[in-house]
């Protein structure tokens, strides 16, 4: 049997110290032993039982519940002030074989890959590494595990790929403490998996659009996802490149992403009539403190793999010494006007090096994070098309109103179907601005009034916006949620869950996020749970 250990505590932080926040029980479990339980599968179900009685022994001394992995998001999404447990030993795989495929789907089994909940980004690349294939995208690094990755809209920088939750093509859920409180989703429209795979890790099978897109970015409150089937694809290579480009032009290619048009163009990466080939990857790099006529920008263009590249581990470990950001707070708070002057010179190891070029596949550009201490983020969604003019609004208000010891970047990621996904236009431009944690004083905003001025200057000057769900914000504002996606889309995940949990559950497994976010509320009102219809087989 799976085995749980109970640690009574008072406090939990996130891994970039965005904390702490209290906390009655912390549970730990461990997988029975591969010697005892051969098979992947009988231990995965093993977990299942240890999983759901934990669950009961939460509800029975009323509590709520919630689940986390590499606790890496910035904020307190993943919190509970009851219990939590910590996924990360939770890690086994099992590739999908050709006879577990629905009669009707268009997958190919070599693709398909089940994952249990605590696996990393890292440690998926790995497996998938071993079979020749490759994730189609990440985040920025490679801690994280896939669960907390879809549960929070994890993104890189593939506006043609989207986001990680993008590639998933199931779900598998513990909605509560009884047997049959295990459910398996995915969409109607696109099948992946046979009834007997299927139910070999569920006791139900739920295939509904609606169901699964809601599910896909559920914030972790439609249940403890256990498992996660992903579409990989063949490993392939990324040709990276830093240059430092005019502003002007640099932001032009944001607005556009016309690479083919534009007077920028990489050599090596040009047509045969001599024409700009799309990038895989496009970020800009903005240090809004500096009066620079460029940026720096960051390009990466996908070939097919190949053996005989030259290694980019020495490159891709230069990082910025952790000491030096500890060094770098405190001189921000005692003497803020400093801020643009640590910025600058800070700028070499701040941002990648420029002319610095570099092959090698996914896992190994997007690697390790470097930087694990205090830090802050916040991450706003736009169109693509009014990048740089959002980008001049935010850079404004970080200079006049600051100054904040950060620096922007934008990223740019395809649309997803997922019903509270955050890159919601046809291609997000993911706006952020990283740096490190301060304190209030009576020359720098707190961080709190920061994250509540973003949301205000977006809202006067009438510009639609998302917000990261893993990264700072003033998850409070009044009707922020709605204004972000919407009444339709906001009801209708709101629906979807209530189908799916029983009261108890949906309370149960919502936390203080989702009650500042009013995604719930104490008033539910309960519609009819786990309804009998050609969607659901039992």
């Amino acid at each position: 049997m799976a085995t749980t250990k109970t640690h009574d505590l008072k406090t939990w932080d996130t891994l970039h110290n965005n904390g702490s926040f209290p906390l009655k029980k912390l549970y730990i479990t461990e997988l029975e032993g591969d010697g005892i339980l051969p098979k992947k599968i009988d231990r995965y179900n093993d977990a299942v039982i240890e999983i759901q009685r934990l669950i009961k022994e939460t509800y029975d001394a009323n509590h709520g519940f919630r689940a986390y992995g590499s606790a890496w998001s910035l904020n307190h999404i993943a919190h509970h002030k009851d219990r939590m447990h910590y996924n990360g030993f939770m890690n086994i795989h099992i590739p999908i074989q050709s006879e577990n495929l629905h009669n009707d789907t268009s997958f190919n089994a070599e693709n398909l890959f089940l994952f249990q909940c605590g696996t990393t980004i890292k440690r998926i690349s790995e497996v998938l590494s071993s079979h020749g294939k490759s994730l189609k995208t990440t985040g920025a690094s490679n801690g994280q595990t896939i669960a907390g990755c879809i549960s929070t809209g994890v993104h890189g920088s593939a506006f043609q790929v989207g986001s990680v939750q993008d590639y998933v093509v199931g779900l598998h859920l513990i909605t509560g403490p009884n047997v049959d409180d295990s459910v398996y989703i995915e969409p109607k429209s696109k099948a992946a998996l046979n009834d007997t795979f299927a139910k070999s890790i569920s006791k139900q099978i739920i295939r509904d659009d609606a169901m699964f897109y809601a599910a896909l970015v559920s914030l972790g409150s439609f249940g403890f996802i256990h498992g996660v089937v992903i579409e990989a694809e063949p490993r392939f290579l990324l040709n990276r490149y830093v240059r430092k480009i005019d502003k002007n032009i640099a932001l032009q290619l944001a607005d556009t992403l016309d690479f083919k048009n534009s007077t920028f163009k990489i050599a090596a990466e040009t047509t045969p009539d001599g024409f700009g080939k799309t990038p895989y990857h496009y970020k800009v790099f903005v240090n809004q403190y500096s009066n620079e006529a460029e940026y720096v920008v960051e390009l990466m263009y996908k070939h097919d793999y190949r053996n005989d590249y030259k290694d980019p581990f020495p490159i891709i470990k230069q990082s910025l010494y952790m000491d030096l950001i500890h060094l770098f707070t405190k001189m921000a708070e005692n003497w803020p006007k400093s801020i643009p002057w640590l910025i600058k010179r800070l700028e070499k190891s701040i941002l990648p090096k420029v002319d610095e070029d570099l092959t090698g596949t996914l896992p190994e550009i997007f690697w390790d994070a470097p930087y694990q201490g205090p830090a802050f983020a916040c991450s706003v969604g736009i169109d693509h098309k009014d990048a740089s003019k959002v980008l001049k609004l935010l850079c404004d208000l970080t200079t006049k109103e600051g100054p904040i010891p950060g620096i922007f970047a934008m990223r740019f990621v395809k649309q997803t179907k997922a019903t509270l996904g955050f890159t919601k236009f046809p291609i997000t431009c993911m706006l952020e601005i990283d740096g490190v944690q301060w304190n209030k004083t009576k020359k720098i905003m707190s961080f709190e009034k920061y994250c509540t001025r973003i949301i205000e200057v977006l809202q006067e000057n009438n510009i639609d916006f998302t917000q990261h769900w893993g990264k700072g914000s003033h998850w409070k504002f009044k009707d922020l949620v709605n204004y972000m996606y919407g009444e339709d889309a906001v009801n209708t995940w709101k629906s979807q869950r209530k189908k799916l949990l029983s009261a108890d559950m949906l309370h149960f497994f919502a936390n203080d996020f989702l009650y500042e976010t009013k995604l719930v509320e104490d008033d539910i009102i309960i519609e009819p749970t786990n309804p009998q219809t050609d969607d659901l087989i039992t």
